[in-house]
C-alpha cells in the first residue's frame, strides 16, 4: 500500500476537475476593480471630451492586449499552481529586482486617493484635501490588513462595487448621449475623427500613452492574474497555500514553488476545458465590461462636455456633475460624483493590494533562496511602504491627480512592454509544447510589444 505523502504527491500531478462558469467568474473582477477608476474613469473620458470619440480604437486595442498578456499570465499558473514570478527567477536571478523596481516607483504615486479626496472635498469644503488623501490611504491599509484572506478581501468589494457603478452610469448614458455619438463610437473603433485620422493634431503622446496603458489594469498589475487564478484554486492552483491576513490566525509561511501535472490523455482533456473556462470568464468579465466602460464612460464626456474648457486636473468631471445636475436634478448628478469616488477608492484598494503582493514576493525571491516564506509579514511591509511614500508625496506638494496618474501609467506602459517578452519567454521554456501558445497568440503579444516599444519610444523623445 503506498504510503500516505506519495499518495499525496501523486494526486498533486492530476489536474481538478474545472467547475461552472458561474463557480469560475471572480478572479477578473479584481483586475477589472483595478482599471475603473484609472483609464475607465479619468483617462479615456478626458480624451473624449477634447477630442471627441475618434481615439476608442486605442481603447479597445489596449484592452485586447491586455486580454493576451493576463490570459498568458494565467497559462503558466494553471498548469503550475505557483505565481508567474516565481516562473521569472527561473529564467534569470536579476528578473524579480526589475519586477520590484518597476512596481513600486510608478504604483506608489498616490494618484487615486487624490482624486478620491478631491472629489470628497466638493461635498465637505470644510475639510482639508491633504489630510483626507492621507487618510484614504491609511483606511485602505487597514482594509487590507483585516480580512481572513487578502483574495477574498479585494474580491468582495471590487465586485460590489462594480455592480453599484456601472448600472447608474448606463443610466446616465443613455439619458444623455444621442445616435450621433452612438454613430461617432462606430467611426472612432475605426480611427476615423472629426477631419483626422488615428491621432489629432496636438494631442499629448503622453495622455494616450497613459490611456492605452490603463485600458485595463496595467503595467505588472496585469501579471497579479497569476495570483488570482492561484488564489481562487484554478488548476494545479487548488494545491497553492493562500496567503493569510496580518491578524489570521495560523501559520503564514508557505511555499512558493508548485508542481506541474503529468502530460496524459485524461489531462490534455482537462486542460484544454479549464485553458476554455478562463478565457470565457475574463473575457465577459475583463475584456467585454471593461471594454463596455470604456465606451460608455467617454460617450457620456463627449455628450455633456465636449467643446467646453476642462483641460484642468478633474474640471471634466465636476463639469459632467453640473450638467447632470442642471438637466435631471441634485441627486443624480451627487450620485455620479460618489459612483467615481467610490471607483477611484476600490481602484487604489486593489492596486496597493496587488502591488504590495508583486513587491513582497519578488524581494524573497530576489534575495533568498528558500521555498517557504512567511509572504504575510513581507505584504505588510510593502503595504505600509507604499503608503509610507503615498504621504511624503503629499506632504511635499505633488497632489494634482491627472498629473499623478498620466505619469503612472506612462511608467506602466514602459512597464508593460517588458512583460510581453518574458511571459512569452516564460511558457515556451516552461511549458510542454502541446501547452504553448498557438501561432496566432505569439504574431499578437509580438504585435503587442512592438506596439508599446514603438509607442513608449516615441512619447519620451518627444517629450
Amino acid at each position: 500500500m503506498p504510503s500516505r505523502s506519495k499518495t499525496a504527491s501523486a494526486a498533486r500531478r492530476s489536474l481538478p476537475r474545472p467547475p461552472s462558469l458561474w463557480q469560475t467568474i471572480g478572479p477578473s473582477f479584481v483586475l477589472l476593480g483595478l482599471a475603473l477608476g484609472s483609464g475607465e474613469l479619468i483617462l479615456w473620458p478626458f480624451l473624449a471630451a477634447q477630442y471627441g470619440l475618434g481615439l476608442l480604437w486605442g481603447g479597445l486595442l489596449g484592452i485586447t492586449f491586455q486580454f493576451i498578456l493576463n490570459t498568458e499570465t494565467m497559462r503558466y499558473s494553471l498548469a503550475w499552481g505557483e505565481s508567474v514570478f516565481v516562473g521569472f527567477r527561473k529564467l534569470a536571478r536579476w528578473i524579480p529586482l526589475w519586477f520590484v523596481i518597476s512596481t513600486f516607483i510608478p504604483w506608489s504615486l498616490p494618484g487615486f486617493s487624490s482624486a478620491t479626496a478631491q472629489i470628497l472635498v466638493s461635498f465637505f469644503p470644510f475639510l482639508n484635501e491633504t489630510m483626507v488623501a492621507i487618510g484614504l490611504l491609511i483606511f485602505v491599509g487597514l482594509i487590507l490588513s483585516m480580512g481572513k484572506t487578502l483574495y477574498k478581501t479585494v474580491e468582495q468589494v471590487q465586485r460590489t462595487i462594480i455592480f453599484i457603478s456601472l448600472p447608474l452610469i448606463g443610466l446616465l448614458t443613455l439619458m444623455f448621449a444621442g445616435a450621433s455619438e452612438w454613430q461617432e463610437v462606430g467611426r472612432g473603433l475605426l480611427g476615423f475623427g472629426d477631419g483626422w485620422r488615428w491621432l489629432p493634431e496636438g494631442i499629448s503622446l503622453a495622455a494616450f500613452l497613459g490611456a492605452f496603458a490603463y485600458s485595463g489594469g496595467g503595467g505588472n498589475l496585469n501579471l497579479a492574474q497569476s495570483y488570482y487564478i492561484k488564489e481562487k484554486g484554478f488548476g494545479m492552483g487548488k494545491y497553492a497555500a493562500r496567503i493569510k491576513s496580518l491578524f489570521a490566525r495560523g501559520a503564514k509561511e508557505i511555499s512558493l514553488t508548485g508542481q506541474r501535472f503529468v502530460d496524459s490523455a485524461a489531462n490534455r482533456q482537462l486542460w484544454s476545458k479549464w485553458w476554455r473556462l478562463v478565457n470565457l470568464e475574463h473575457w465577459l468579465v475583463f475584456w467585454l465590461l471593461g471594454f463596455l466602460t470604456i465606451v460608455v464612460l467617454s460617450v457620456l464626456a463627449k455628450a455633456l462636455v465636449f467643446g467646453t474648457d476642462v483641460s484642468e486636473g478633474l474640471s471634466f468631471l465636476y463639469a459632467e456633475t453640473e450638467v447632470i445636475t442642471e438637466s435631471s436634478g441634485a441627486f443624480l448628478g451627487s450620485a455620479f460624483l460618489l459612483v467615481a469616488a467610490l471607483m477611484l477608492f476600490s481602484t487604489h484598494l486593489g492596486i496597493l493590494e496587488s502591488s504590495s503582493r508583486i513587491i513582497s514576493e519578488n524581494l524573497f525571491l530576489f534575495f533568498s533562496k528558500r521555498k517557504k516564506a512567511n509572504l504575510s509579514l513581507a505584504f505588510y511591509l510593502a503595504l505600509w511602504l507604499q503608503i509610507g511614500l503615498g504621504i511624503v508625496i503629499y506632504l511635499v506638494g505633488w497632489q494634482e491627480p491627472r498629473f499623478l496618474l498620466t505619469l503612472s501609467a506612462v511608467l506602466n506602459a514602459a512597464a508593460m512592454m517588458v512583460a510581453f517578452p518574458l511571459v512569452y519567454w516564460l511558457n515556451k521554456k516552461h511549458l510542454p509544447k502541446h501547452y504553448q501558445p498557438h501561432l496566432l497568440r505569439k504574431l499578437l503579444m509580438l504585435t503587442a510589444f512592438l506596439f508599446f516599444v514603438i509607442l513608449v519610444g516615441v512619447t519620451f523623445t518627444s517629450n
